[in-house]
């Protein structure tokens, strides 16, 4: 992809007179060669695949290590009771996210979002968002171009990667895509998706990856929460007219800067953190 900041893609939507998601599918039409229907049904069915990994979710299955599964089905079981505290739309996100990361650590088929260790926080946020709110697949579609986008940056601008930039990389990337997708959603214009990425990113700014056993599933599926919540939080605020002090673009750069700070026993080489802890190195 030709942007490597946000703002070149606002500007060009300004220039263009179009949604951040028309100028991101412009740009994949003209990297892959795909019209601009078999672009839509490739997308399309990335998000039929995410959904597909939901309801098939398998609260018997285990992990191979025996550290993951069962957790979705404890949560849903928990949305169940109508706790009033987050109510049930929160509930049902914390559900997904989980169960999303535990179908990863089980081998189940999974849509890597943009890792396979972050796969649970954009379908939790837009599937949930699309069964409350009953909306169409085809919006969903297009919100899922905005966080393409937004990913794309990320990736070019700085690191998805857990090893090369700490969790942060990858929950953290997450959870800005899901923030502009769900923002865009909510009837925020392309600034607004800019800013609510930047608010869900500065708050997972230096997260370390440190797993369990070097898998995958400790403390990973947990954070996938931790991601998808935060991004419906930061949607909120920027929903709210709420604006990061930092402009975005400051924000991404300086989510690589830090990756690259972070010494190597904190970049999914689990020689550190809690991948050391007296209870981790008896899993291990």
């Amino acid at each position: 992809m030709s942007y490597k900041v946000l703002a070149e893609i606002i500007q060009e939507a300004e220039r263009e007179r179009k949604s951040f998601w028309e100028i991101i599918l412009d740009e994949d039409c003209r990297e892959s060669g795909l019209s601009r229907e078999e672009s839509l049904q490739k997308m399309s069915a990335m998000y039929t695949a995410m959904k597909e990994a939901d309801s098939n979710y398998d609260a018997s299955a285990r992990s191979a290590s025996g550290m993951a599964g069962g957790d979705g089905k404890i949560l849903e079981d928990f949305r169940k009771k109508k706790n009033c505290l987050i109510g049930d739309f929160l509930t049902k996100v914390m559900e997904k996210a989980v169960k999303m990361g535990e179908s990863n650590a089980c081998m189940k088929r999974i849509v890597a979002a943009p890792t396979a260790g972050s796969c649970g926080v954009i379908p939790a946020v837009l599937i949930t968002y699309e069964e409350e709110r009953k909306i169409s697949q085809n919006k969903i579609v297009e919100a899922l171009y905005i966080a393409g986008g937004i990913g794309e940056v990320l990736a070019e601008s700085a690191e998805i990667s857990g090893a090369k930039g700490g969790c942060q990389a990858e929950i953290g990337s997450a959870s800005a895509m899901a923030a502009g997708a769900i923002t865009y959603l909510e009837g925020g214009d392309n600034e607004t998706i800019a800013h609510a990425a930047a608010l869900a990113l500065k708050n997972m700014l230096g997260l370390t990856c440190d797993p369990v056993g070097g898998l995958v599933e400790v403390p990973c599926i947990k954070r996938n929460v931790s991601g998808a919540v935060n991004a419906i939080i930061a949607s909120q605020m920027a929903i709210a007219g709420i604006r990061s002090k930092i402009p975005p673009d400051e924000v991404i750069d300086s989510m690589r800067r830090i990756g690259d700070l972070l010494p190597e026993c904190l970049r999914e080489t689990s020689k550190e953190g809690l991948a050391v802890t007296p209870t981790a190195l008896n899993k291990m």
